[in-house]
């Protein structure tokens, strides 16, 4: 493994112990923003599961070596290049919460059943909130392919191995590791961490680049937006695809330091491309249409990001939003 090596690299480390977002700007709303926004936020009615969608076209295929990404849903994908598959952030769980009777539910079932998927190689963690680190998946993923290298950023790796995983590699922003033909690497989110009251940003957030086969990825994570996606793309790039948040952003006074907005998403892919203007990155939208986390319509990410596309004159075809299930091949 290659660790970072400058002082960069080390500000997102909280004196005392922990971490922190180091832009300014990146400060959360803390408790009284919380009760502000649950006394004030608009009351929806829960909606009901839809029914699983699927594409038409191009399916999930381990024997493939042609780069292919499935959206199972929120920001869990499964990506098949160079013979590897790799998993993302990964829930099949009907709720985002550690109880069974409570919590965010799910309003659209996973786009690939479990017992559907193809032997995994790699899964990437991104952060260890409910909605992408879920024990039942992590679970029954260690059980069933224990052989899986796990990637996870600082301070997590110990709640993977505590179930049973035998390859676990924690990083933290800008460092490398191989794994199998594969090269990845942690890089800077602007979000936080905690799966309780008491252990708020007691571990890593991050995103992650994959460079396998002369394909390269970067999955975004859970983010704001944040200054350093240039750098990524100066040190990890040119990327083929690049998975980024669109959902959970409104009310924007208290969800701007910790998700981005379609429109914010949209100026991060362009300063990721910003370094080799004449590369083709494709842009996969990820975080909405799963659970109802935020005040926004369930339909209204892939609206805004549309819109915003448009706005900043991208090549139409450069823009992915897709149903739960769908597949499709990179060219």
């Amino acid at each position: 493994m290659k660790r970072a090596n400058n002082v960069a690299a080390a500000s997102h480390h909280r004196p005392g112990g922990g971490f922190q977002n180091p832009w300014p700007g990146s400060a959360l709303h803390g408790t009284r923003g919380l009760l502000k926004w649950m006394l004030t936020r608009s009351r929806r009615p829960e909606l009901q599961p839809a029914e699983k969608t699927s594409s038409a076209g191009a399916r999930p295929d381990a024997s493939s070596r042609e780069p292919r990404i499935t959206w199972i849903g929120h920001s869990t994908f499964l990506i098949q290049a160079g013979g590897l598959n790799i998993l993302t952030d990964p829930i099949w769980s009907d709720r985002a919460s550690p109880v069974s009777f409570a919590g965010p539910r799910r309003i659209a079932p996973p786009g690939v059943g479990f017992d559907d998927l193809p032997r995994i190689d790699i899964t990437l963690l991104s952060h260890d909130h409910y909605d992408h680190l879920d024990r039942q998946t992590v679970e029954s993923l260690i059980a069933r392919f224990p052989e899986m290298t796990w990637m996870t950023p600082l301070g997590i790796a110990d709640f993977i191995r505590s179930r049973g995983a035998r390859d676990v590699r924690e990083l933290d922003w800008w460092d490398e590791t191989t794994a199998g033909e594969s090269r990845i690497a942690c890089t800077p989110a602007q979000h936080f961490s905690g799966r309780f009251p008491w252990n708020r940003n007691a571990t890593l957030w991050c995103g992650w680049t994959v460079r396998v086969a002369g394909f390269s990825l970067f999955f975004a994570g859970d983010t704001a937006l944040h200054p350093e996606f240039e750098s990524i793309a100066r040190r990890f790039g040119p990327f083929d695809l690049a998975i980024l948040p669109i959902g959970a952003y409104e009310p924007r006074w208290f969800m701007r330091p910790v998700h981005m907005s379609p429109e914010e998403a949209v100026q991060s892919l362009v300063a990721l491309t910003a370094a080799r203007p004449g590369h083709r990155c494709t842009m996969l939208a990820s975080h909405w249409g799963t659970f109802r986390l935020t005040d926004e319509p369930v339909d209204e990410p892939p609206a805004f990001a549309r819109a915003a596309w448009t706005r900043a004159n991208l090549p139409s075809g450069n823009l992915w939003i897709f149903t739960h299930g769908e597949t499709r091949v990179l060219n």
